[in-house]
């Protein structure tokens, strides 16, 4: 079978390459192309165009390369037209990969259209649940609680879909596959030193910054992260690398800062699946909100978040217009934790917009590293997100969905994969949590 996968980003690049290992090893005639990294051509996919064209993030950056983004748009219709794939794969990456499932279905109708890593839309820009469900033919899911939410609405009927009702499961999380298998398990605190070479009393002395892996959230995010990490001395500073990314951008960064930090040897050059590497030798990490605050916790490391807002006083005014949760960051969200009056309590500290400055990460951080009961609820916390999580294994549970529906002719048949239907969830029932 051919399949065209579209990937906007670093993360993506990774989880749509062991989804490709995975489909493989289903799908021996298995063909691939489409938008991707480093990881997805390893694997043997053809790519067209690569994520360091692709990954913009904010208003300013994607005006700016307004052409850049209009031009992606027009060689992925092109090479989709040419390519006729049997399935259309889309890997996170909404507002391209959306208005791309909606070519598709119109152009090619007999494709089938499979979202895996669907966009948060029980975060913000709920409206986009209702384009998934009518565009896409499965929804693969990688948070236990989001079938729920879109089977509030996946009684829509599309003609033009080989199943009438997209098939909505929870395949999995891709994070805690990549940490299980990239640190043997998703352990507690002590054994994850234990691979690092630590006793499981040890403190190691390093503290990890990991600020992103866009230009733009780098550029905004490291200087106030550094700062922040080069107030305690006794501690070594590491940084994560993104792959795409040089090192002379962060250098650059960072010589044009309010200090005029030089990062000297202190960076670490490693490509980000040595993040986990780093995370688990570090006693605290400063994280950019986004996937790698969910992979600190599975690897059990205290951590800070931070994230930056261009307008940080406004958000503050307009949050609950803009998103429908609580929460910033995917710890928070997924344990949904409460104190005893029943009220939302974090996980880890979110320094969000005008919270996001040096005091505050200085004073987070040193909390982490001298409050040793604070510490250790963070790691329980930690312990209750994996087994809410479970333990399949996203990409092979994925590759079984997506390549069981096909028959050896080629010829798409009914889905024999899908769970059977949960009740009708009333959307109040499922806000609760946010």
């Amino acid at each position: 079978m051919k399949y065209f996968l579209l990937v906007g980003e670093a993360s993506g690049d990774l989880h749509a390459s062991h989804l490709m290992q995975q489909i493989k090893k289903q799908d021996p005639t298995a063909s691939f192309s489409g938008f991707g990294g480093d990881k997805m051509a390893a694997e043997g996919c053809c790519l067209y165009r690569h994520i360091s064209d692709l990954a913009y993030m904010g208003v300013v950056a994607v005006l700016s390369n307004a052409d850049k983004i209009r031009a992606s748009f027009a060689i992925a219709k092109e090479k989709l037209l040419a390519d006729q794939p049997d399935v259309l794969i889309l890997v996170d990456y909404p507002s391209f990969n959306l208005k791309m499932a909606q070519f598709a279905r119109k152009n090619l109708p007999n494709i089938r259209i499979v979202y895996y890593i669907p966009p948060k839309v029980w975060a913000w820009k709920k409206w986009r649940r209702k384009t998934i469900l009518k565009v896409c033919d499965q929804v693969l899911c990688i948070f236990p609680f989001e079938p729920a939410f879109y089977h509030t609405q996946s009684t829509i009927h599309n003609p033009q879909s080989t199943i009438h009702n997209p098939q909505v499961v929870y395949v999995g999380n891709p994070s805690a596959e990549e940490v299980l298998s990239a640190v043997g398990g998703l352990s507690a605190r002590s054994a994850v030193f234990q691979r690092s070479g630590l006793s499981g009393n040890s403190r190691s002395k390093i503290i990890a910054i990991l600020p992103g892996s866009r230009r733009s959230e780098i550029k905004h995010c490291l200087p106030k992260m550094l700062e922040a990490a080069r107030r305690f001395p006794d501690y070594e500073i590491r940084i994560s690398q993104a792959p795409s990314i040089p090192t002379e951008f962060y250098e650059q960064i960072l010589s044009t800062s309010p200090k005029g930090v030089n990062l000297g040897t202190s960076i670490n050059y490693k490509l980000s699946t040595l993040n986990y590497d780093l995370l688990c030798k570090s006693e605290v990490a400063i994280v950019n909100s986004g996937t790698t605050t969910l992979e600190a916790a599975l690897i059990g490391c205290p951590q800070v978040a931070v994230y930056h807002v261009a307008c940080p006083h406004l958000l503050r005014l307009i949050w609950k217009a803009i998103f429908t949760i609580r929460h910033f960051t995917l710890p928070n969200i997924v344990l949904d934790k409460r104190d005893e009056q029943g009220k939302p309590k974090e996980v880890i500290r979110e320094l969000i917009a005008d919270l996001f400055t040096v005091d505050n990460i200085e004073a987070e951080v040193r909390r982490l590293l001298t409050d040793d009961e604070y510490r250790q609820t963070m790691l329980a916390d930690y312990d209750a997100i994996q087994q809410l999580l479970g333990n399949k294994k996203a990409s092979v549970e994925a590759a079984r969905l997506i390549t069981e529906t096909f028959r050896s002719s080629g010829h798409v048949a009914p889905c024999r994969g899908a769970l059977p239907r949960p009740r009708r969830v009333d959307n109040r029932d499922f806000g609760n949590r946010f």
